[in-house]
């Protein structure tokens, strides 16, 4: 079984920048970023097909998130730029074995990191 680990979250303010890095324990395919917001569903952020060409992100992330990975280390990164209060959440990073391409749904991921809190104050 794939394990995920979360690095990189943290306190910011608002227009600051994180790095999020999720290290996988062997290899996968499609892989992703989500959040949970206390008292929200979990929600789908960013995703990268298992080549790292093509990317797909949620409206509210747009132009400001970038999605990227490093399969020679098993790597998964989610560059997040003018952060803003409402991008305040757990994140978790997501595996897929199965799909190549991006993957937006939760229930296609087969591996979940344990999540790592993100918190932009205003």
């Amino acid at each position: 079984q794939v394990r995920l680990v979360e690095h990189g979250g943290g306190l910011v303010q608002a227009g600051d920048s994180l790095r999020l890095s999720c290290v996988a324990s062997g290899r996968t395919a499609a892989m992703g970023w989500f959040r949970q917001a206390p008292g929200k569903e979990r929600e789908f952020v960013a995703s990268i097909g298992a080549l790292g060409r093509t990317t797909y992100y949620t409206d509210s992330v747009k132009g400001r998130f970038t999605i990227s990975r490093d399969n020679a280390k098993n790597s998964l990164y989610l560059q997040m730029n003018n952060l803003k209060p409402e991008d305040s959440a757990v994140y978790y990073c997501a595996a897929s074995f199965a799909y190549s391409d991006v993957v937006i749904q939760d229930f296609y991921y087969d591996a979940w990191g344990q999540g790592t809190q993100v918190t932009v104050s205003s």
